[in-house]
């Protein structure tokens, strides 16, 4: 062994990367972290703003409920699942929130330390009808959306859960970021299966509530009701229940034309996010390479 192996210089790339991904000791988070305010609460977690004692930085806490949390991944019992934190702490990109650190509390609550950022959710920006907020700025919120979910299909994986709840904006709307893999399955044979029914209700694809063979498919179905809803305010279809039924119509009612809504919007990005929302998987645009390919050709000119 050479002296700069005996330094950890010679270490090969894929070692340092394994490292990552180590969840660390058990940590007492209440003598860790100073949890500020609680941000959100989702179906298996709460998201805290937080400081961190150790390093003074004001961080994202994720604290995972842990008989939920046990739960889903008995789904995938001998399946080699990767767990959250595993998954979370390889996204690199300048649209995915940066994870930081992950592992378990001294009481075995899965817990993940992230980047954060001081702006709204996208769902926020929508329940608000921000349309000035928004105005010229949507196709460029799209398109940041796409190319976070295009990087999490090319790592190989189905995120499930995509949804405005799950993009968080800086304070100007300049840069969106993807967040949440607490739903995420590699997207391999054993992981598309039918069964699995994550996700959530009004955004999830019919192959899902109907127990279907699922694959990436699925993330572009839901961001089509994503960029739908941030283009109109509302839905494709009508809501009058929030649970999985809601999903029932996704493929027994032909989704509203956003033109009815929006006659003003660029037929191109207009037939795009219908598209997305069709009901059989083949009808739908294939691939988020090809979503964002089709998406550069949209004229900034034309951006709602």
């Amino acid at each position: 062994m050479g002296l700069l192996d005996k330094l950890g210089f010679g270490k090969k790339k894929e070692d340092a990367e394994a490292s990552r991904v180590k969840p660390r000791r058990k940590v007492d988070l209440d003598a860790r972290f100073e949890r500020l305010r609680t941000a959100v609460s989702g179906t298996m977690s709460k998201f805290y703003v937080a400081r961190d004692r150790e390093t003074n930085q004001i961080v994202g806490l994720k604290l995972c409920d842990v008989e939920k949390f046990k739960f889903f991944e008995s789904r995938f019992k001998g399946m080699n699942k990767p767990p959250e934190g595993e998954i979370a702490v390889s996204m690199d990109h300048p649209n995915i929130i940066k994870t930081l650190e992950w592992g378990y509390s001294v009481h075995d609550e899965p817990y993940l330390v992230m980047e954060f950022i001081d702006g709204p959710g996208l769902n926020t920006l929508i329940q608000r009808e921000e349309r000035e907020r928004l105005q010229g700025r949507c196709v460029n919120i799209i398109r940041q959306m796409a190319i976070a979910l295009q990087y999490v299909h090319r790592k190989g994986y189905i995120h499930r859960d995509v949804c405005p709840r799950n993009f968080i904006c800086t304070q100007d709307l300049t840069t969106v970021k993807l967040i949440d893999f607490g739903l995420t399955v590699p997207a391999t044979e054993p992981f598309m299966r039918p069964g699995n029914r994550t996700g959530t209700p009004l955004y999830m694809a019919p192959e899902i509530v109907r127990r279907r063979q699922t694959d990436q498919r699925l993330d572009i179905f839901a961001l089509g009701v994503s960029c739908y809803q941030l283009l109109t305010f509302t839905f494709p279809w009508p809501v009058s229940e929030t649970s999985g039924i809601a999903a029932l119509s996704h493929d027994t009612s032909h989704p509203r034309d956003i033109l009815e809504y929006r006659p003003d919007l660029n037929r191109t990005l207009a037939r795009m996010v219908m598209q997305c929302v069709q009901a059989d998987p083949a009808a739908r645009i294939q691939t988020m390479d090809q979503f964002v390919q089709m998406l550069d050709k949209v004229k900034s000119e034309t951006e709602p």
